[in-house]
C-alpha cells in the first residue's frame, strides 16, 4: 500500500535533506520541500522526486514567525503535515571556524547566534507548529530530528554547532514524553561524517584518507543511509522507539 503522508522536510535543498525527501517521495508521500537560500537547488530536488503533490516552500528558520509560517504553507500544500524532519543547519565551515582563544569576539557571537537561531530554535519553533497542528486534527504523526555526532563528542573549531546538536537531542527527548500521550513520536538521528556536496572538496583533498579512516569501515556514510535512517524511525512502526538517539557513525565515534 502507498504511503500518502505528508511530509516536511527543512533544508531539502542538499544532502541529508534532498536524500530524505527523495525517500519519502519513492514511498508515496507527499513532501514540502523547504529551503532558506538555494532556491535553484530545492528545484532540482523537487524535480527528482517520484509521484505527485508536492510542494517547494522558502523561509529562513531564524525568523520564528517566518518558521511558523512555513509549516502553515506546508499545510496548505500538502493538505496536513504528518511528518517532520528538521534537517535544515547552520554548517560547520571555514567562513565560521570559531574555536575559543583563536577568535575575535565579533566572529565568536556571530557564530553562536547564526547556528543556535537556526539549528535550535528554527527547529524548535517548526516542532511547534507541527505538533500544534497534529493535535488540533487529532492525528498520530512522528519528527526526527537530524542532530550529529558532534554532539557527543564535541566539535573545538565550531563549538557552536555541537552545542545546538546536543540542545536539539535534548529538546526532542523532552518533546517524546510530552507528545506521546497525542500518539506523536519523536526521535533523533547523529550522523558522523556524510558524503555530501558540500564535503565534496574536503574528501578529495589531502583530509580526504584521515576522515574516511576515523570509521572502521573505510570510508563515509552517505546521504542514503542516513535518508533510510529517518524514514524507518518516522514510520508507525518505530513509534516505540520515541526519545531514540540513533547514533550513524559507522562506529567512529562509540558512548
Amino acid at each position: 500500500m502507498s504511503d500518502r503522508r505528508g511530509v516536511l522536510v527543512t533544508g531539502a535543498s542538499r544532502g541529508i535533506g534532498r536524500a530524505t525527501a527523495v525517500a519519502f517521495a519513492e514511498r508515496g508521500c507527499r513532501v514540502a520541500v523547504h529551503y532558506s537560500s538555494r532556491r535553484d537547488d530545492a528545484e532540482a530536488t523537487l524535480a527528482q522526486l517520484a509521484g505527485d503533490g508536492h510542494v517547494l516552500i522558502g523561509g529562513d528558520l531564524a525568523d520564528a514567525e517566518a518558521a511558523r509560517g512555513l509549516v502553515a504553507e506546508a499545510v496548505d500544500g500538502l493538505g496536513a503535515v504528518d511528518v517532520l524532519v528538521n534537517n535544515a543547519a547552520v554548517a560547520p565551515s571555514a567562513a565560521n571556524l570559531h574555536r575559543i582563544g583563536d577568535t575575535s569576539w565579533d566572529a565568536w557571537t556571530a557564530a553562536w547566534r547564526s547556528m543556535l537561531d537556526v539549528n535550535l530554535l528554527g527547529a524548535v519553533n517548526v516542532t511547534w507548529a507541527v505538533a500544534q497542528h497534529l493535535i488540533d486534527r487529532g492525528a498520530p504523526g512522528s519528527i526526527v530530528h537530524v542532530g550529529s555526532r558532534g554532539a557527543f563528542r564535541g566539535e573545538p573549531d565550531h563549538p557552536a554547532y555541537g552545542a545546538s546538536k546536543a540542545a536539539l537531542h535534548a529538546f526532542g527527548q523532552s518533546a517524546a514524553v510530552a507528545l506521546a500521550p497525542h500518539r506523536i513520536s519523536v526521535t533523533s538521528v547523529a550522523p558522523g561524517f556524510i558524503a555530501t556536496e558540500r564535503q565534496a572538496a574536503k574528501l578529495a583533498g589531502a583530509e580526504g584518507d584521515a576522515v574516511r579512516d576515523q570509521s572502521p569501515f573505510g570510508r563515509v556514510g552517505t546521504p542514503e543511509e542516513i535518508a533510510a535512517a529517518v524514514v524507518h524511525l518516522a514510520s508507525p512502526e518505530a513509534a516505540w522507539s520515541s526519545g531514540a538517539v540513533l547514533d550513524l557513525n559507522g562506529a567512529s565515534y562509540l558512548r
